[in-house]
């Protein structure tokens, strides 16, 4: 890879990370979004975290599936790695039209790093390209768009959530919730863990997009993700979603 594309996918991998970790507004939630038990809830952070350790590794093939699993469930930074993979030719045949339909939709939400790198992209396309672009473009957006994908979250979200004594009556207060961690295990309560900002899809959304907006401002700790708590549920085929609901 040539070092110019090196350091711009080095630059939205490291973003990628960052946010996952940086979005937890205390010790507590920090403890929740790194368990396993709220990751094998949330695929979309579960795919994008694993596509990261195995971009990490060099294994671009599979991270490149796992960015897009992650990217069905309208993950917009693991769709912002697909789109550079796809333009630099890592893990996949250089497709420049792609890359930039893929970063096109990273840039959805208007998030400051993915229009940046959609405009760059754009300029540096020829007008064949371009035109490529825009024929093979919808199709891309009818399965990985914030139309489709935030509401194939939200299923998952609601499905998950469920399952859970006490959330069909819609009382989590009495729970505890138990977190293994390095030094032990920590405790926290059902209403932390089931604060809305995490399970709500629009209030989700917005806790995401609270840092993706401002991303690159201040500094962030990001230590090792802990999913030790659950095992993590065997990897579904593209299209395993939560079971439709009733």
């Amino acid at each position: 890879m040539r070092p110019i594309a090196l350091a711009c996918a080095t630059l939205l991998m490291l973003a990628a990370a960052t946010p996952v970790l940086a979005q937890a507004d205390n010790p507590e939630d920090r403890a929740i979004i790194s368990s396993g038990g709220f990751l094998s809830a949330h695929p979309d952070l579960r795919y994008r975290l694993s596509g990261l350790a195995a971009y990490r590794k060099g294994d671009y093939e599979e991270a490149m599936t796992r960015f897009r699993r992650a990217a069905r469930y309208s993950d917009k930074p693991s769709q912002g790695m697909v789109a550079e993979m796809y333009w630099n030719g890592t893990g996949v045949p250089a497709d420049r039209v792609l890359g930039y339909i893929w970063m096109d939709l990273a840039a959805e939400r208007a998030y400051p790093l993915m229009l940046v790198k959609r405009e760059k992209f754009w300029k540096e396309l020829t007008e064949a390209e371009r035109a490529r672009a825009l024929e093979i473009g919808p199709a891309v957006y009818d399965e990985f768009g914030d139309a489709v994908a935030k509401e194939r979250l939200a299923r998952e979200l609601r499905f998950a959530k469920r399952q859970t004594t006490g959330s069909r009556v819609g009382s989590v207060g009495a729970l505890t919730i138990v977190i293994p961690t390095p030094g032990g295990s920590t405790q926290v309560d059902g209403t932390a863990y089931y604060d809305e900002k995490f399970w709500d899809i629009e209030q989700y959304v917005q806790w995401q997009d609270r840092d993706w907006k401002v991303v690159g401002q201040g500094t962030v700790d990001v230590g090792e993700v802990m999913v030790t708590d659950t095992p993590l549920p065997e990897d579904l085929e593209e299209g395993g979603d939560a079971p439709a609901e009733d």
